[in-house]
């Protein structure tokens, strides 16, 4: 399974952006939908930003859970109360690993903003935030 995650901020603009997981070959040995789309994921995940902010409003919970389909492909989206957004494409429904993946994501998030040298809607290099990221995702996806 592939995936796809991005942080977008306040301003719409990608804070930090990730694509994880294994790409499988199809049976005649061409790589499946997921590989050939792979380019196109950042445009996915932006397109689903309107939806993403038309049901924030809806609910009080911040994981909003699955908000759109592409194709073979789900967005699950997470919200804080910094209206911060975190989408993850992703081609499986599994709402608990990834509502655990998002709080875990938001708890690495908070100590990165703590930092007295980060501004808000700044991208996100740490290299030591990206390797936490990465761990996480091998924890629950």
């Amino acid at each position: 399974m592939s995936f796809y995650l991005a942080i977008i901020g306040t301003r719409d603009n990608p804070v930090y952006e990730l694509a994880f997981g294994t790409h499988r070959q199809g049976g005649d040995g061409q790589p499946k939908f997921s590989v050939q789309m792979k380019e196109l994921n950042p445009f996915i995940v932006h397109a689903a930003l309107d939806i993403v902010e038309d049901v924030q409003w809806t609910t009080n919970t911040m994981y909003l859970k699955v908000v759109d389909n592409f194709y073979n492909y789900m967005i699950s989206a997470f919200v804080t109360a910094g209206n911060i957004k975190f989408l993850l494409l992703h081609e499986t429904k599994v709402e608990d690993s990834i509502r655990q993946f998002f709080v875990d994501i938001y708890d690495q998030y908070i100590k990165t903003v703590l930092n007295p040298f980060y501004a808000v809607n700044q991208t996100i290099s740490s290299p030591v935030f990206d390797q936490k990221i990465r761990n996480l995702a091998k924890k629950y996806l």
